[in-house]
């Protein structure tokens, strides 16, 4: 949790510094993603039913989940984008 706190205040803090030279700095947020760093949680299925009960999605993300996010803020679609960090997690930060 500390770290990822951390992660906010540094993206707000790069952007803040970084804007005047042209340069954008933004976070993805990733919901709940199988990867194999969290492949044994996946293999329980208590926990997936658990975790799935609370994304309104009703899914785990897929990594191609991420791929729209990641072209939109290196797009000059985002060009007045800046210092945000976006959820890509199903529902589950606007659920709680």
């Amino acid at each position: 949790g500390s770290s990822k706190s951390g992660l906010l205040g540094m993206t707000r803090a790069l952007a803040a510094e970084w804007a005047g030279l042209g340069i954008r700095v933004n976070a993805i947020a990733p919901g709940y993603f199988r990867t194999a760093m969290t492949d044994v949680f996946y293999s329980n299925e208590a926990w997936q039913q658990s975790m799935l009960a609370k994304i309104p999605q009703q899914r785990f993300g897929d990594l191609g989940d991420l791929h729209g996010v990641a072209v939109f803020l290196a797009s000059d679609a985002a060009a007045y984008i800046t210092g945000q960090s976006i959820p890509v997690d199903g529902g589950l930060l606007a659920s709680i």
